[in-house]
């Protein structure tokens, strides 16, 4: 076979984009973490989590390709390579990445066609967005929460995303941070920056938007007083593939376009089309 035809994913997001080629006949391993499509999760073998892995398991399945993501995914992919496996690392950051990743993995698939073409309507998509957020009157201050204790913030590609959209991230200069660590935000320093909007997404947990509007300071500002603090679940925004730049997108743009509509007084041009579905169709089972 000319190209790799049992894959392991250990990330949601080339399994989700493997789906959207029409190429999950190939994948013979998961993520614990997947949940998107619902029927990889209900279908495929899961091999561990995000920074573990059932290296047994794995090589029971005997992949011709392994796919991982980033430097956090290190170990495992050192012991893979050790044992002989082919392994290849992704590490999109950005818009820019995710779209790469999307036509990178669809050549190593013999998909490169339909992947440029995913790769299209992912970016029309998202410019059909940014025109419409043009309109607005306004672009409101948004503070995006990846995790709470501590806060952390400014996630690459939902910083972009949040400005396609029409809004200003409030931490925007932290974007260029990879590491976690090196986007964590003191909370006097959020009271600073004032926002209009409060998006959580906590990682494996229930956002809370009555805790954050119990913190010290915190109930004075814009987003609290005015309501506007709001959850969007993990699997749609911090996963850097298309969930994010569909669902994750069309979520950011129904948050700031309904905040534009209660501040103006109206229905920005486009609004009721922010939760349009998902770019691409995922093939039937009966199509498989």
């Amino acid at each position: 076979m000319p190209y790799p035809g049992r894959i392991v994913c250990l990330t949601e997001e080339t399994t989700e984009t493997l789906y959207l080629l029409g190429e999950q006949a190939r994948i013979v391993g998961i993520s614990g973490y997947t949940v998107r499509p619902p029927e990889a999760r209900d279908t495929k073998p899961r091999v561990g989590g995000f920074t573990t892995a059932r290296i047994d398991r794995i090589l029971e399945l005997k992949p011709d390709l392994v796919l991982g993501f980033s430097d956090l995914q290190a170990d495992i992919v050192a012991e893979l390579v050790r044992r002989g496996l082919q392994v290849h690392v992704f590490n999109q950051r950005n818009v820019s990445g995710i779209l790469d990743m999307t036509r990178l993995l669809g050549a190593m698939v013999g998909a490169a066609e339909r992947a440029s073409g995913l790769a299209d309507e992912l970016t029309a998509r998202m410019a059909g967005v940014r025109a419409r957020a043009a309109r607005r009157p306004r672009r409101p201050k948004v503070f995006f929460e990846e995790w709470d204790e501590p806060l952390i913030s400014g996630i690459g590609w939902v910083s972009e995303l949040i400005a396609i959209v029409g809004g200003q991230d409030c931490f925007a200069e932290l974007a260029a941070g990879t590491l976690a660590r090196k986007r964590i935000v003191e909370p006097d320093a959020v009271i600073g920056r004032r926002p209009d909007i409060i998006i959580g997404s906590w990682c494996g947990k229930r956002f809370r938007p009555e805790k954050v509007a119990r913190r010290p300071g915190w109930s004075e500002l814009p987003a609290v007083l005015d309501g506007e603090v709001h959850e969007i679940k993990s699997a749609l925004i911090l996963q850097p593939g298309p969930a994010a730049l569909t669902d994750g997108l069309a979520e950011l743009e129904r948050i700031t376009a309904g905040w534009a509509a209660r501040a103006h007084g109206h229905l920005p041009d486009g609004a009721d089309r922010a939760q349009t579905p998902i770019v691409g169709r995922q093939p039937r089972l009966e199509d498989r």
